[in-house]
């Protein structure tokens, strides 16, 4: 059997020392991040944070490789399996949001938002907020549409600053 990549669940903000000490164990490890606008007393943060928080994907042989540490490692809650053996994920969907992150692990901006699309705001002081596409002009701004007390608001954006909302 071929190395597959596996599902993991992480301890409570313990995604760096897991990757920390996975990867000194020989086993390959993907956390996409995404940049997100935090509040704080002093104003607005933007910050890195775990795409799927309290889980990260970790690629090895489950027949050559002691998975079964991987359990008892720094950071890690548990390996996820169903069957009490390691359940591989389609190689297609691990290399789908590989090519949405860049070399860091952060996530890309999208770059198939239409006119029409409902999006929701990543960053700045907007963050969490959902708008409407408008537009987009020939510089790749986007243009959204907000409702802000009762009122529609107009706005230009970066794709970056936005998420296609499922």
């Amino acid at each position: 059997m071929s190395q597959s990549w596996f599902l993991l669940q992480l301890k409570p903000n313990a995604h760096r020392k897991a990757i920390s000490n996975l990867s000194r164990q020989g086993f390959e490890c993907f956390l996409p991040m995404q940049e997100v606008t935090t509040r704080r007393a002093s104003g607005f943060a933007n910050v890195q944070k775990p795409l799927f928080p309290g889980y990260m994907f970790v690629r090895f042989d489950p027949a050559t490789a002691p998975w079964r540490k991987i359990n008892s490692t720094y950071g890690v809650a548990k390996l996820i399996s169903f069957t009490g053996t390691p359940t591989p994920l389609p190689d297609a969907l691990i290399a789908g949001l590989m090519a949405r992150c860049d070399e860091a692990g952060k996530l890309r901006p999208m770059s198939e938002l239409q006119s029409g699309d409902e999006v929701e705001l990543l960053t700045g002081p907007f963050a969490d907020f959902v708008a409407t596409v408008d537009s987009i002009d020939a510089n790749r701004r986007v243009w959204v549409l907000m409702e802000m007390m009762g009122q529609t608001t107009r706005l230009s954006l970066d794709p970056d600053q936005l998420r296609l909302r499922a």
